[in-house]
């Protein structure tokens, strides 16, 4: 579950470090889900953090950032059912072999499921040592690795950030009663 959002975090980072990104982003306390058929991804870090909404309330994540990643076949969703009327927000991109692309990719999630692959990977490093613009406890948990595949990812995510996110397909629908079915 760790890798999704190593993966996710180490891009927020980044773009917090280039000063791209606002190091007081307060979460809206939903989650979403991401889905994809494969995440490939170059220099990949994970840890764990805090999020908070705009009234104080924190939550535990998993951190991870990506420098450069491919996702292909790209789900996400958003459940913004109200009483009696489901809906769900969805968004596709990256099919038919061109994937969507980002940089300096950061996420927080709640969780992370798939099969992954890890390229020179380093486990139990001091995660203060590994992003000095993100704020984390020393000595800490993490871990990283040159590249990381997932396939068949499905994660919950409470924040992403990039410094580009290109989304090739780009498909967005708003899904109400029957229709509305989340990525997984």
């Amino acid at each position: 579950m760790m890798v999704p959002a190593t993966v996710v975090a180490g891009g927020i980072v980044l773009g917090m470090a280039n000063g791209a990104i606002a190091a007081s982003l307060a979460v809206s306390g939903s989650t979403f889900k991401v889905g994809a058929s494969k995440l490939e991804g170059n220099g990949f870090k994970q840890y764990g953090g805090l999020v908070k909404e705009s009234d104080g309330t924190q939550h535990p994540v998993a951190v991870s950032e990506i420098a450069d990643a491919k996702l292909y076949d790209l789900c996400q969703s958003v459940n913004a059912s109200i009483p009696g009327v489901p809906i769900v927000l969805t968004i596709n991109a990256g099919g038919g072999g061109n994937p969507a692309t980002a940089t300096d990719l950061l996420i927080d999630m709640d969780s992370l499921e798939g099969d992954a692959t890890f390229e020179k990977i380093k486990i139990g490093r001091d995660a203060g040592d590994m992003n000095p613009a993100q704020p984390v406890v020393p000595k800490s948990f993490g871990q990283s690795a040159d590249k990381v595949t997932i396939t068949d990812l499905e994660q919950v995510a409470r924040s992403t950030s990039a410094g580009v996110f290109t989304l090739n397909g780009l498909k967005l629908k708003v899904n109400v009663g029957k229709d509305a079915k989340e990525c997984f």
